[in-house]
């Protein structure tokens, strides 16, 4: 799951150029998620779903004919939504609008840009052909979660180095040896835990050899498999 932000200041055509973007990448077979930065109350007053929410709910789900909206009244960080997202969806692209300092490639609607910044756009002079050559950037120069192993394998001193090594086009996500090595992801307070090829493997037989054992479906154990451990204090 790559990850890309639209960033700038307001009437500067950051939702146009989201939706531009999403539409090309799903055109070219990705299957793509948005982030919406507001300042704004998503759960419209009135609405039945707010009136659960007032009434004390500390989680509400609407669900319809053709969507389910999930309703948490707390401000989650980037880093927790993304991990969500990740668990219940499988995407290729998640495009965030907003959260300018978040250190993930992004896309400048101004002329402003940091370290982080791919590409500066006048979206309001921008050409049908410029948008294709956009998403072409996008598709090379972005990634995904960065999981802060610091192996040294890609030769970079750290993750965040290599992580800017992708932006500046002179390295890839798909070069990135750890990436080989993601079938064990370990979060500990929503807090991703590096783990090494080696205690990845360990983790994963040990948990499958004892699955094994328990009554399955025909299918036997397979797909994806998720264990939670509440840790908490008694």
């Amino acid at each position: 799951m790559k990850i890309l932000g639209v960033v700038g200041t307001k009437n500067t055509g950051k939702t146009t150029l989201v939706t531009l973007i999403v539409n090309e990448l799903v055109k070219r077979g990705y299957q793509v998620g948005t982030i919406k930065h507001t300042h704004h109350d998503l759960d419209m007053e009135g609405k039945d779903t707010w009136k659960h929410r007032k009434a004390g709910a500390e989680l509400v789900v609407g669900s319809s004919g053709e969507s389910t909206t999930f309703i948490i009244p707390e401000r989650m960080d980037l880093e927790k939504i993304l991990k969500n997202i990740k668990y219940l969806k499988e995407l290729d692209y998640v495009i965030i609008e907003g959260f300018k300092s978040a250190n993930y490639p992004k896309i400048s609607t101004t002329k402003t840009k940091d370290e982080y910044t791919i590409e500066n756009v006048d979206v309001f002079n921008l050409k049908e052909e410029d948008v294709g050559t956009l998403v072409d950037l996008v598709e090379e120069r972005t990634y995904g979660l960065i999981s802060n192993a610091d192996c040294r394998y890609c030769g970079y001193e750290n993750c965040q180095e290599m992580a800017q090594a992708i932006i500046r086009g002179e390295f890839s996500e798909e070069e990135c040896k750890m990436k080989k090595f993601d079938d064990v992801e370990l979060f500990i307070q929503d807090k991703n835990i590096p783990l090494n090829p080696f205690v990845q493997d360990i983790l994963k037989n040990s948990i499958i050899g004892m699955l094994s054992t328990l009554k399955t479906d025909d299918n036997g154990i397979q797909g994806k498999i998720e264990l939670l451990i509440r840790n908490e204090p008694k």
